[in-house]
């Protein structure tokens, strides 16, 4: 059996937070932010609306469309790294608001990467024995970013994005998927405070060691790099080349990284789906919810062959070529 996209859905909270409101909030212009990230504006959760929230709505319509109830599912996959509680499994709570009464549930955690990480996951279930597996990639990357941080604060969003991975047979489905980290370079995105090695305390919070730090130099440059080395791989894996691509779906993080991976790869800009402008970035929700634009914008069809790459935190890595 194949693992097929069943169904694909996301959710993005109400509230737009633009460059205008965050000169308001931290020495930054819209013009430096758009140049240096081609990011406009976000989305930002509402006070209380937490990871499980977002995670849910995605999660309800990726449902509705493969025509499933969540009481079909088998297993329910959250990828996130900013999880409604450090306990219990943030996907335990959208089972039970979901009303998956048969599923397993458990959150993966693996930064930008964490969607493609999950995705594997379930390609691997499905392929022994399961018959639906709901993967969401939900992030309320907002809780973690440090306000006063132009460097960081332009960056990051809030969102889910959902699909149901089920069992079939035919040429449709998940042809391969590949991950890859190297913990050397654990520095270079990290939230210090809050866990086993630095607890929550007075001196986490005077420091804001609660808040996502970044070396942005560095990290610039091992995304090209591993974005490129890995869609190479994958393409190499599956005796495709790069013309062979109908849609590449990439990690939404900075413009200026997207565009020279698209060079090193030779990729054209119409065969890229970008949505970072609208967005930023939302972690493991940046890939399921550019993938369903892409559906609902008809960029994506029965057939089209999909490309997906993203890097993260870790670092970490991975891609996933996907006939659709």
């Amino acid at each position: 059996m194949k693992a097929c996209i069943a169904g694909i859905g996301s959710y993005v909270p109400a509230k737009v937070l633009t460059n205008a409101d965050l000169e308001r909030m931290v020495a930054t212009s819209d013009e430096w932010i758009r140049e240096r990230t081609g990011i406009r504006e976000r989305r930002i959760a509402a006070t209380g609306e937490a990871c499980s929230d977002l995670a849910v709505q995605a999660g309800k319509r990726a449902l509705t469309a493969a025509g499933l109830a969540a009481t079909d599912l088998d297993m329910i996959l959250v990828a996130t790294c900013t999880g409604d509680y450090p306990l219990p499994a943030t996907a335990c709570l959208v089972q039970h608001q979901l009303g998956a009464t048969k599923a397993a549930a458990c959150d993966l955690s693996a930064a930008c990467c964490g969607f493609v990480y999950a995705l594997s996951v379930a390609d691997a279930y499905i392929k022994t024995g399961m018959r639906h597996v709901l993967v969401i990639g939900s992030e309320v990357m907002s809780a973690i970013t440090d306000w006063t941080d132009r460097n960081t604060c332009v960056l990051f969003g809030d969102g889910a994005g959902a699909v149901v991975v089920s069992a079939g047979d035919g040429e449709r489905g998940i042809l391969s998927t590949h991950l890859r980290s190297d913990g050397t370079l654990c520095e270079l995105i990290m939230v210090r405070g809050g866990g086993s090695r630095t607890p929550p305390s007075e001196k986490v919070l005077a420091e804001r060691l609660q808040y996502i730090t970044m070396k942005g130099n560095e990290t610039f440059k091992v995304a090209v790099r591993t974005l490129e080395e890995i869609a190479r791989s994958t393409l190499s894996a599956n005796q495709l080349r790069v013309e062979d691509i109908d849609l590449y779906v990439p990690h939404q993080a900075n413009i200026r990284i997207l565009k020279a991976v698209m060079e090193r790869l030779g990729l054209p800009i119409d065969k890229v789906m970008l949505n970072v402008e609208r967005y930023g970035n939302t972690s493991a929700a940046s890939i399921p919810i550019a993938l369903d634009e892409a559906v609902r914008e008809g960029r994506i069809k029965d057939g089209s062959l999909v490309m997906l790459g993203a890097f993260g935190a870790g670092l970490t890595w991975a891609s996933a070529v996907i006939r659709w």
